[in-house]
């Protein structure tokens, strides 16, 4: 007898049945407070919706010094205190326009109007892997040269990096090139040339590792949906463990003081059925976006959140649950969690010299600068480069071959042969705050920072009202 199994039919369009009928509203408002724009958000709650919002404002190059977010019973209110990188209110009307219509706009079917930023660099830089780039994924040891030999063999078969993202930590790198045919331009399709080029540069990486070591390098033909380059990066690292090797400061879980580090602290709130995490940092750029980013990627629901910044040192606190409901009940569940965030935090943090790059676009530029780098005994630590048309721009920070600063003098020979006015020298080893633009601060004055005497009523003020864009 044939035992037929039916199950329930679920139509595509129901998921964002409630997101249709009530779309985002987005109030930005520029009188309320003198020194920030309030950009205020009022829609149907679902998975990752935060995490969508932040992304919005991150790619535009945006400061978040505060946010206060709340997600109870289906619904999805959250007010942002933003600037941009000099401190200033938003005041420019294209930029008012499309942070509105980004955010109430579904991603399956955004706008043309919408996809055009008004930030000239992220023009250049595909934000996300779409059908416009193959994508080349790698992770595995760090180790110096890595990147040149990469680009050098994609430029050897005829493979154009339009794009390149790459970030190392606890002694592992994730990178992602985004590449073209050189010869025709476009896409590469044929899935017979893309797999002569992923053996090859499966023995570029198996040339820099050891036995047993851990390593992976997979090229992505085009694909219809969309990742965010920055978000897939998270994943990549995540996939490879390289939380495995991160404790609390000292040592310790959840421990406050003492330290410049990260702290994390996760405890329970029985009576409202929510774990509590606190997470305290030095502040710096993208800050909420990865912290957020690493609790939606391990299926964490925030439910209510409030994030600000004292000094250089910033607070954030999540009322979160699991997807399924649980919380974190056991010890090990904690454990994890807290060395997951603490490496979603650490992954961006820059360290060495870092290198502005301005250049002519031209075939085998990635493998060029790269390989001045390793020429001169540099390591990359982190890197960034895309290209917008005849011009390419990147940043790259680099240390030498033993982890120690550059010397004036190998920087005079970089300069020299990547060409003098190509490349700028940032002295500055710290940056930018994304929650805070002050420089000064300590740990131990931690502001008393809680959710129940804050985020009710701040968001019950800020969001109140929500009308058009004022400007």
């Amino acid at each position: 007898m044939e035992i037929m199994a039916y199950q329930p039919y679920f139509d595509p369009e129901f998921e964002s049945l409630i997101e249709r009928i009530h779309p985002p509203r987005v109030c930005i408002d520029n009188d309320t407070c003198q020194d920030c724009t309030l950009v205020k958000v009022d829609s149907a709650n679902k998975h990752g919706i935060l995490l969508e919002m932040v992304q919005v404002l991150t790619d535009l190059d945006l400061v978040i010094s505060k946010s206060y977010i709340s997600s109870d019973g289906g619904w999805f209110m959250d007010v942002f205190n933003v600037t941009d990188q000099l401190g200033n209110k938003l005041t420019d009307q294209t930029l008012l326009r499309y942070i509105q219509q980004a955010l109430c706009t579904n991603r399956r079917s955004i706008s043309k109007e919408v996809e055009v930023c008004p930030c000239p660099k992220k023009n250049g830089w595909p934000r996300h892997v779409s059908t416009e780039h193959t994508a080349v994924e790698m992770t595995g040891v760090d180790r110096t040269g890595l990147m040149s030999e990469i680009s050098a063999v994609l430029s050897d078969l005829g493979c154009q990096v339009t794009a390149a993202m790459a970030w190392t930590h606890n002694t592992r790198v994730a990178c992602i090139m985004y590449i073209e045919d050189a010869s025709k331009g476009g896409r590469i399709t044929d899935p017979n040339r893309l797999a002569y080029i992923e053996e090859q540069l499966e023995i570029v990486v198996e040339a820099h590792h050891g036995e047993g070591e851990r390593r992976s390098v997979r090229l992505t033909a085009p694909m219809a949906g969309k990742t965010h380059t920055e978000r897939r990066l998270h994943q990549l690292m995540y996939a490879d463990r390289d939380y495995e090797l991160c404790r609390g400061c000292d040592g310790s879980f959840g421990h406050w003081k003492g330290c410049s580090g990260i702290h994390v602290c996760i405890e329970s709130c029985k009576e409202k059925g929510y774990s509590v995490v606190n997470v305290r940092s030095l502040d710096r750029p993208k800050l909420l976006y990865d912290t957020v980013c690493a609790l939606t990627e391990l299926q964490y629901v925030i439910f209510h959140a409030a994030v600000s910044s004292k000094g250089a040192f910033a607070d954030q606190e999540y009322f979160i649950r699991h997807e399924d409901g649980c919380t974190l009940d056991t010890e090990i569940e904690r454990r994890r969690l807290t060395r997951c965030l603490i490496a979603a935090i650490e992954r961006r943090v820059s360290h060495g010299l870092r290198l502005d790059i301005c250049t002519k676009n031209r075939m085998g530029l990635l493998s060029d600068i790269s390989r001045v780098f390793r020429e001169n005994g540099l390591s990359i630590t982190r890197a960034e480069l895309w290209s917008n048309g005849e011009r390419a721009s990147g940043t790259f920070y680099v240390m030498d071959a033993s982890g120690h600063e550059v010397n004036s003098n190998t920087v005079a020979l970089v300069r020299q042969e990547i060409g003098g006015s190509s490349l700028v020298v940032n002295n500055s080893q710290g940056s930018s705050s994304s929650l805070s633009r002050s420089s000064s601060g300590s740990l131990d004055e931690r502001p008393k920072f809680s959710l129940g005497s804050l985020l009710w009523s701040q968001l019950e003020r800020l969001s109140s009202n929500f009308g058009s864009i004022r400007s």
